[in-house]
């Protein structure tokens, strides 16, 4: 009976964060929609939303309890290579960042700014796969 209420929880927690990831989204994407009409969005606020997203990502195909905390610090140091890695002046890298994806998913523009961003973005993150777990039991 226990193995049975442990699939029903596991799969409640795959419906959490697929909600959670509709959710943030669609949030991501209205914002990089209104960011420049609304006077206190600044570009670096997305940062936050882009790191939740890819919290919530990871752990759909890693889930265990450890990745609850291993996951948004992964993320963290991947976005912050990222960034760095915008200061390279590549053909390649510069092709894939003149489409709408590509600025999207590694950005265009080096900012010391989009740092603190995403130490909230994954702290958020971190918050967010805390309160989808709660109740499960993982591995």
């Amino acid at each position: 009976m226990e193995s049975l209420n442990n699939a029903t929880s596991y799969k409640q927690l795959k419906k959490r964060i697929l909600f959670s990831l509709a959710i943030i989204l669609t949030i991501g994407l209205l914002y990089s929609h209104y960011r420049y009409s609304i006077w206190w969005l600044n570009q670096e606020v997305g940062g936050i939303f882009y790191e939740i997203f890819w919290c919530l990502f990871a752990f759909l195909f890693i889930t265990t309890r450890s990745s609850v905390w291993q996951i948004p610090l992964w993320v963290l140091v991947i976005t912050c290579l990222l960034e760095f890695m915008q200061l390279w002046d590549q053909p390649f890298l510069n092709w894939v960042r003149s489409f709408w994806w590509g600025k999207m998913l590694f950005g265009s523009v080096f900012t010391w700014a989009d740092f603190p961003y995403y130490f909230i973005g994954s702290g958020f993150g971190w918050l967010w796969l805390r309160l989808c777990v709660r109740g499960v039991k993982l591995k």
